[in-house]
């Protein structure tokens, strides 16, 4: 199975893992640090053993972080872009110390500047980050988002503009999310819509270079450019848009994860991957 959600790292990170385990996931995202800081202690040797041990012991098939709301890639200068690069390599650093697959990022902002800069900025800023961390494996995983605002990256096109400018493109991969890109205008919520947009993302950008989606329902109806997500099944993207991700054979080795509302004794997760785990049809 790759259905999990994530997962709060409140105590320590391996903390994630624990709670990951307690209902079943078999994918977990994490946040390695307060994700409103720039600046996060740094992770102990003693937690980074802690967590590499559970996750030895429960042995979730996947292991992803998100990156700090603060970042943006595409800020034309300032301070903001002054603190996102070295932030972000921060982020892959620590997800590097934790043996994390990727690290799911929005691209980013133009804050005014037109969205052709905004890319351009983003692929600049991931290159500086590319340098100044070499040698890493963990993905940096830019996440499709609803296009709210200025927010880049909610076109597949748009992606793939800013991976065809980086310097290094088999360092990136994509985290597609449910809410984002039914906000964004993809029909996924309908079949012949999910099977168009999947022939798109392939086109323009590849079913290979998808390594993580987000699944969220959504608050506000198609096309609304907002991102607000809601439980499964309970927003205007419904059931059946679920059901054909998880039932498309391509999608199998693909963590499928939560962002969803929830609470302390994680019953809303417990309900939203029951309702999930229903939608797989049995082979």
């Amino acid at each position: 199975m790759n259905l999990g959600s994530h997962m709060s790292i409140a105590g320590g990170v391996y903390k994630a893992l624990e709670l990951g385990r307690s209902i079943d996931c078999h994918a977990v995202q994490i946040f390695t640090k307060n994700n409103n800081q720039w600046a996060g202690k740094p992770i102990s040797d003693e937690d980074a053993a802690r967590f590499h041990e559970l996750a030895k012991e429960y042995t979730p098939e996947f292991l992803i972080s998100h990156s700090s709301y603060l970042i943006n890639l595409a800020s034309p200068g300032g301070p903001v872009l002054e603190k996102s690069i070295p932030g972000f390599v921060d982020e892959l650093e620590r997800a590097e110390l934790l043996g994390l697959a990727g690290v799911v990022i929005h691209p980013g902002s133009h804050v005014g500047e037109g969205e052709e800069k905004g890319i351009s900025q983003i692929a600049k800023s991931l290159n500086m980050v590319f340098k100044k961390s070499k040698g890493l494996e963990t993905l940096v995983l830019l996440e499709t988002t609803a296009g709210q605002g200025t927010n880049l990256g909610y076109t597949f096109e748009q992606l793939a503009g800013i991976i065809e400018l980086s310097d290094h493109p088999e360092r990136i991969g994509i985290c597609l999310d449910t809410c984002h890109v039914f906000a964004a205008g993809y029909p996924v919520h309908e079949r012949k819509g999910y099977l168009k947009t999947m022939r798109e993302f392939d086109s323009v950008l590849g079913l290979d270079r998808l390594r993580a989606i987000h699944f969220n329902d959504s608050k506000k109806p198609f096309g609304s450019k907002r991102d607000r997500h809601e439980h499964i099944g309970q927003g205007e993207i419904g059931e059946d848009a679920f059901s054909f991700f998880l039932n498309d054979k391509r999608l199998k080795n693909i963590p499928m994860i939560l962002e969803t509302p929830k609470s302390k004794d994680l019953h809303e997760d417990v309900e939203n991957l029951k309702v999930l785990r229903g939608l797989r049809k049995k082979k």
